[in-house]
């Protein structure tokens, strides 16, 4: 798959402390599929278990940050018998190019998918030039 200059992912960067982690608990990075046409870009990223409450999606200084929270499914008067699914939190974050118009984005999260939707500013867009004559 090329990978696209417009949306890059970040460089994992190591903790040099563990106080920099706010939050106990593992920390998953979500698996993403990126399309891209002329008009725009599309992110789709795997975060089963994150609700819309729990989803933060950041924008600054051209980094687009993804932190979603999955919350234990367990009641608290249920006891654990066999635990698969992990708990914790996604993180990934993604550099953004000029060429993105950032006061567009669109996000949806439907049934454990986030839909990111990254339209290209209009001068980026290929468009065919009409010939006047006259």
């Amino acid at each position: 798959m090329a990978e696209t200059k417009e949306l890059q992912p970040r460089e994992k960067q190591e903790l040099s402390t563990p106080a920099e982690q706010t939050k106990p608990g593992l920390v998953f990075t979500p698996a993403v599929d990126i399309f891209e046409t002329e008009k725009e870009i599309t992110l789709l990223a795997d975060i089963p278990g994150v609700t819309p409450d729990n989803l933060d999606i950041d924008l600054r200084e051209n980094v687009l940050t993804l932190t979603g929270d999955i919350a234990p499914f367990e009641g608290a008067d249920e006891e654990d018998v066999l635990i698969e699914y992990e708990i914790g939190r996604y993180f990934r974050q993604f550099s953004l190019s000029e060429v993105i118009d950032q006061d567009r984005i669109d996000a949806q999260l439907t049934d454990g998918v986030l839909r990111l939707t990254l339209p290209k500013v209009e001068k980026a867009t290929p468009r065919r030039i009409e010939i006047k004559t006259g």
